[in-house]
């Protein structure tokens, strides 16, 4: 022991010092940068090699090693934390990658908008103050056939806005099978509780009638809420209520039913083989008092909490105090009305809003385009893979259409002297980020989810990763 202790310092009298490592051309971008974050790079990763050195007695690395550490690191520290990724997952609505892409006429309207000063809040007509739901409000009338409209910043604010507002220290029934929990742990339940309102559970699990909801109406009974189960689907032997039959009840005891359909959608996906989500249309048209649903799910648009109903209840919740802690800012107004006026032609809406493309894009499109990434990673003679050309099921994610396969074409990418697991982490790590998924000890790149033009980003991603 007494003798390694000598043989350490020994090395690290040879560690090269930051002055000499800084004049490395590999640095010279950073130095010219930022010298005192270039000189604090340098300096972290010589102490480092200083702690190595001392455990492993290690012969210290070249001056060139050391300043593509510094600039690597500088690099990272430079970095945004929040940043472009490549989505090969196939998950169209990925919630944790940001859910639905915007499209470019809501792009362009948020650079409008924030690059100068708006109407926001004022009537250019009158010169008074406005309010700014306006400029989406009489959009959502058009296209839903709702009397009124609200928007918050998210469905779960949206739906907590309405409790409160309307059933605070009363009572709703809700039935048992309803009370769902969705990602981040967004319990009806306790949403519910936090509202003021007090939960009046009825029905079982898989089983709930209309005569149970009218043995729960009380005095104290503020709402019926109806919960669409947005991502699960209970099978098998079952029974729920329709909406026209709540309404109905409603009306025959003038208590009015709200809807939370989470992912709300403006058009029949069932055209496309997609099953399960009921419109919003269909919903208003059954007679619902209030509908409450997302605007960066189905609907494609930011992330928003979209409310429609009656025009007396809609003023109510629109003068509860919570209303302005959960309004949306002008950024998310912008993209929302961009939006929804492609929704004023369906075949418009498809074209332009990225989710409603890439959920009913042809199998020949995606075959054709995966046959193109196959011929780029096979030209590029990537060492230690297999590649493979191969059929895939894409899902819609984002809790929505839990049941949908969507039917796709990807790749698949077995590494030879490295483990999925390993691989799938590098391309995560890389720049960009490259997320997949893993079947089979191979790692599958689905084309559905890949934007036009990605494919040369993610042949470069994969080189780097296994070298």
């Amino acid at each position: 022991m007494q003798g390694e202790i000598p043989l350490a310092q020994e090395l690290l009298r040879s560690l090269p010092a930051v002055h000499e490592v800084l004049k490395s051309p590999l640095l010279a971008e950073a130095v010219s940068r930022d010298r005192m974050k270039a000189k604090d790079c340098v300096r972290q990763v010589l102490e480092r090699w200083r702690e190595r050195i001392l455990k492993e007695n290690l012969k210290p690395p070249q001056v060139e090693i050391l300043a593509a550490e510094a600039a690597e690191l500088f690099s990272c520290l430079e970095r945004p934390s929040l940043r472009r990724v490549i989505n090969a997952t196939g998950v169209v609505l990925h919630t944790n990658l940001g859910r639905a892409l915007l499209s470019l006429p809501a792009l362009e309207a948020i650079q409008e908008c924030a690059s100068h000063y708006t109407n926001l809040e004022l009537d250019l007509n009158t010169g008074e103050r406005g309010s700014r739901y306006t400029h989406v409000v009489d959009l959502l009338r058009e296209i839903t056939g709702a009397e009124a409209a609200l928007v918050v910043n998210n469905n779960a604010a949206a739906v907590f806005l309405c409790l409160a507002a309307l059933a605070a220290g009363k009572e709703t029934i809700v039935s048992r099978g309803e009370l769902v929990e969705i990602g981040g742990s967004f319990r009806v339940p306790e949403v519910m509780m936090q509202s003021g309102t007090r939960l009046v559970e009825v029905g079982t699990t898989n089983k709930t009638y209309l005569a149970d909801y009218e043995r729960a109406i009380s005095p104290e009974t503020a709402l019926i809420l109806k919960v669409h189960p947005s991502n699960y689907r209970i099978l098998g032997f079952t029974h729920q209520v329709s909406t026209r039959e709540l309404v109905s009840l409603g009306r025959k005891y003038n208590i009015p039913v709200m809807e939370d359909l989470g992912s709300g959608s403006f058009v029949d996906l069932s055209l496309y083989g997609l099953h399960g989500e009921p419109t919003v249309q269909e919903e208003v048209a059954a007679g619902v008092d209030l509908l409450t649903f997302s605007g960066d799910k189905l609907l494609g648009g930011p992330q928003a909490g979209i409310i429609v109903g009656r025009e007396a209840l809609i003023r109510v919740i629109a003068k509860h105090p919570l209303n302005r802690a959960l309004r949306i800012d002008k950024l998310t107004l912008a993209a929302l009305e961009a939006t929804l006026r492609a929704y004023r032609d369906p075949q418009r809406a498809r074209e332009e809003i990225p989710t409603l493309r890439l959920l009913t894009l042809p199998q020949e499109e995606l075959e054709r385009r995966a046959q193109k990434l196959y011929r780029l990673l096979k030209r590029s003679e990537l060492p230690g893979v297999e590649i493979k050309l191969v059929q895939v099921v894409s899902q819609a994610g984002g809790g929505s259409l839990p049941l949908a396969e969507l039917p796709s074409w990807g790749i698949a990418i077995r590494p030879l002297g490295l483990n999925a697991v390993e691989l799938a982490a590098r391309l995560r790590q890389g720049e960009p980020p490259v997320l997949t998924r893993i079947q089979d000890e191979a790692i599958l790149l689905d084309l559905r989810t890949v934007l036009p033009g990605e494919e040369v980003d993610i042949v470069r991603a994969l080189a780097r990763a296994l070298a």
